[in-house]
């Protein structure tokens, strides 16, 4: 044999063993085929959206910073929130007074009579489980006051749970003509951090002071607005990029009685002509009470439609049909005097939409954007049944469809995504070709696991589903067990391929409840948990926002010998391709305690970027959580990982939820939804 026939046959050789040791690698990888040039589903750009509801603290005490509880003093104990302390004891020295006639939505206030200036006299309030306070930060006090002859000043404190003052500030009221209110404003500047903290205003010298909307709020609000959001938990919304917010709830917008439905005109104007209502969360739980929850309105909808707007999110309002919570008094109004209810949707869309000219558009302009909010969909009931609801909502259908036919109206499907109820309603609102049917599940991690393939066999044509409300179990629903583990987040993930892969079908989804203060909450399990300074992802967070941060614009095919993957050998996944970035993104769950090798093989596009990137969430201990204040236990956390052609080597950890991104080089895509 000649040197140059040993040397051909040493190549060959090479060539066949080394193709023998990749077949035999390739067999011990599980193959997922994704048809990348084969779009099968648009993603709608609202697929991945947040839920907020006043519950928790999630509003006052909460997202919005007021730092004073019962500013106003109209809680049904009016000096809840506030301690009067003085040296000697002198009957009438503080007073609750009411002005309903000239002030009716906000007719308290607080006298404070003083005559030895050698006494000492003070009020102090607690705030929200305390004050959050920082070292180094401006805090803006603010009041309304009458005083009619000199004498007082007030000695303003922020002070630590020890006692110990941290900033303080001196004021001299200006004597006020006759009965006329004037505001006094002045900055406080803190020297340390306290995580509850209080804050204390002495009455020195002596005199009659008046004092109401008495009002501290931090200077690094959302965008710094005077009177706004706590910055860091909005933040946490914004880094989702979320497609939606449904705001305000949730069981709030039933009420116990329809005397304390959410009435959105209620909430509108100058903030201390927003009348306070007691929140119904304050006495729905005997082992959660919480007696000191009441809902200002200070973040009101003008204030939620412009959350939406700075955080890119398409606003989704929900109204009252006419039906208090049917778990509470289930108090309905007459079908005959629903025309207010109906005429406050109406009107919701021309303080939306409307321009300066019409008269809600004015009242939208005159409170700083003469700009339309550009509402394009709206929900009528939450969480009602029965035919006492399909009755009500035919009603607001024809009048709104009338006026304006563009609004796609959000429909509730009820309390469970099965059982009689579920297929009355689902029957009916199909019937009625409803836009959107809303589905709430609040199941064990086992449910969310057998129901990833729930949307595969639903019409593809016809009414749309919002998974408007869900959150695995770790226990059972209401319980105060309920922990934010991995594993709820895991079956979520798993469950979310399977929303994700019939986008057709599922146009909306989001995770509920959204925020939870660790000392002040009615419900668990939920998305983020908060306390006064500090801010934190629950496992659950990350899970949404990678799905969020991942949605794409089209659902292509990810398949297993020729099938979609929802559970078998405990693998769930589903691929999407992003057309304005030019990626690819695929999401795999691996449930199962056993490592599991992957092969994505990429089908249907000319050539791949030689590099992905692969970020994993996970942990071995399916029990981890992520406290407020502690070492994160599960977070994502991104590599690099190397595309050979067009496949691409994956090991799925145990416990873990993985997604592949890699750039495409062709842009020329089959388009099966056409």
């Amino acid at each position: 044999m000649s040197h140059m026939m040993i040397k051909k046959w040493f190549a060959v050789t090479s060539l066949f063993i080394s193709m023998l040791t990749q077949a035999a690698y390739a067999q011990k990888r599980a193959a997922i085929v994704v048809k990348a040039g084969t779009s099968v589903a648009r993603v709608q750009p609202t697929m991945w959206g947040v839920f907020f509801e006043d519950i928790n603290l999630g509003a006052d005490g909460g997202i919005y910073a007021e730092m004073v509880k019962n500013r106003s003093f109209e809680f049904y104990e009016p000096l809840m929130g506030w301690k009067v302390r003085q040296s000697t004891f002198h009957e009438g020295s503080v007073l609750v007074q009411n002005r309903k006639e000239e002030s009716p939505t906000n007719p308290r206030y607080l006298r404070i009579s003083k005559s030895n200036p050698a006494d000492t006299l003070s009020l102090t309030n607690e705030g929200f489980r305390g004050m959050g306070i920082k070292k180094g930060l401006r805090y803006d006090f603010s009041m309304q006051y009458r005083l009619p002859a000199a004498g007082l000043q007030l000695r303003l404190e922020l002070v630590n749970s020890a006692g110990r003052v941290i900033g303080s500030e001196v004021l001299t009221p200006a004597v006020t003509p006759g009965q006329e209110w004037k505001k006094l404003a002045v900055s406080l500047h803190s020297t340390d951090t306290a995580l509850r903290g209080r804050l204390n205003i002495r009455v020195e010298g002596a005199g009659v002071i008046d004092m109401d909307m008495v009002s501290l709020f931090p200077e690094d609000t959302w965008k710094g607005r005077p009177g706004g959001m706590r910055a860091d938990m909005i933040q946490m919304l914004a880094d989702m990029k979320p497609g939606f917010i449904r705001f305000p709830g949730g069981c709030i917008v039933e009420g116990r009685d329809l005397s304390n439905r959410y009435q959105w005109k209620k909430t509108l104007g100058p903030v201390d002509q927003r009348q306070l209502i007691m929140n119904r969360w304050n006495v729905e739980f005997a082992h959660r009470p919480t007696p000191d929850y009441f809902q200002t309105f200070g973040l009101g909808f003008y204030e939620y439609f412009q959350l939406a707007e700075d955080i890119g999110a398409s606003p989704l309002p929900i109204l009252n049909c006419g039906m208090a919570c049917q778990y509470n008094t289930a108090e309905v109004v007459p079908l005959e005097e629903l025309d207010p209810y109906v005429q406050d949707a109406l009107d919701l869309i021309e303080f939306a939409n409307g321009d300066v000219n019409t008269k809600w558009g004015k009242i939208r302009a005159d409170m700083g954007h003469p700009e339309p909010f550009h509402l394009k969909m709206m929900g009528i009931g939450n969480e009602n049944w029965g035919p006492q609801y399909i009755a009500r909502l035919k009603v607001f259908t024809k009048a709104i469809k009338e006026k304006y036919p563009d609004i796609r109206l959000v429909n509730s499907c009820g309390t469970d995504p099965n059982g009689d109820r579920y297929d009355y309603l689902n029957k009916e609102l199909r019937g009625m070709h409803a836009d959107i049917i809303d589905e709430h599940y609040y199941r064990r991690p086992e449910w969310f696991l057998q129901n990833a393939r729930r949307y595969d066999t639903f019409p593809r044509n016809g009414s749309k589903v919002f998974a408007g409300e869900y959150a695995a179990q770790s226990d059972r629903t209401v319980s105060v067990e309920n922990r934010n583990n991995w594993q709820t987040a895991l079956s979520e993930a798993a469950f979310m391929t399977g929303l994700e892969r019939n986008a057709d079908v599922v146009e909306m989804a989001s995770y509920a409840p959204l925020f939870a203060h660790v000392d002040g909450w009615q419900w668990t399990p939920d998305l983020i948990w908060v306390n006064n300074l500090q801010v934190n992802g629950t496992p659950n967070y990350y899970v949404q926002k990678l799905f969020s941060l991942n949605k794409g614009t089209d659902v292509v095919p990810a398949l297993r010998n020729n099938k979609s993957l929802a559970g078998e050998d405990s693998l769930y996944a589903s691929a999407v391709i992003d057309r304005r970035s030019n990626e690819l993104i695929v999401k795999m769950v691996n449930t199962s305690a056993t490592a599991q090798s992957l092969q994505l093989n990429i089908e249907g596009v000319k050539k791949l970027s030689r590099t992905g990137t692969l970020t994993v969430l996970g942990n071995t201990a399916l029990s981890a959580v992520n406290k407020v204040g502690d070492a994160v236990m599960v977070v994502p956390s991104d590599r690099q990982i190397e595309v050979k052609g067009k496949a691409v080597d994956v090991d799925a950890a145990p416990y873990s939820f993985s997604v592949f991104k890699v750039k495409l080089s062709s842009t020329e895509y089959a388009d099966a939804t056409k």
